[in-house]
Formats: C-alpha cells, structure tokens, sequence
C-alpha cells in the first residue's frame, strides 16, 4: 500500500475536505461550531477501497484540528475508530474528553 497520497483540498463551500485519487473523490463532510469542529462522514468511493485513502483523509482532518487548535466531535464512526486506535488525538476529541 502506498502512502504516498495526492494532496488533501479544504472545501469550505461544500463543507467537506476532498482527496482526488485516479479520477475519484474520497472527502469528509464537517461542520463547525464555536471553538471545533465536527466530522461527519467520511465517503471513500470503490474504486479506491482497501488502499489507505479514509485513514489519510482522516489523519489530515485530525492533524488540521490540531494545528487550527480545534477540539472535534466525531459524529462519523469511522473518524471515531481512527481517534481509538491513535491516542495523539484522544485530547482533542470530545468522545474522549466527556469519559
């Protein structure tokens, strides 16, 4: 699997984060709200199934939290899975911070 993984595009009029892989768009639909943000789904189409494409798209939400210090509601399930396997981001998470 490659990790080599094209560049993640901030959408703001559509509310998601896009990454175009071979002409298919994987992306995470957000909103936000005062002082976060919230992840709602995230869609990986197919075609680019069981190539690590959700795990980086997700990664970079994360990392995006982080650096605009922003706590997250992980209202997607598969974003929530991804903050319980890396604890890095369990303090910005507020799935974990109401425990």
């Amino acid at each position: 699997m490659s990790t080599d993984f094209p560049a993640v595009v901030l959408n703001e009029a559509q509310n998601r984060f896009e990454m175009v892989v071979d002409g298919h768009t994987a992306f995470e639909v957000f909103e936000r709200f005062p002082g976060g943000i919230a992840y709602l789904h995230t869609i990986v189409p197919k075609e680019l199934g069981g190539r690590g494409i959700g795990s980086a798209l997700v990664k970079h939400i994360l990392d995006y939290a982080v650096s605009h210090d922003l706590k997250v509601r992980p209202d997607c399930s598969f974003v929530k899975a991804y903050i319980d396997k890396h604890p890095q981001y369990q303090a910005i998470s507020l799935a974990h911070i109401a425990r």
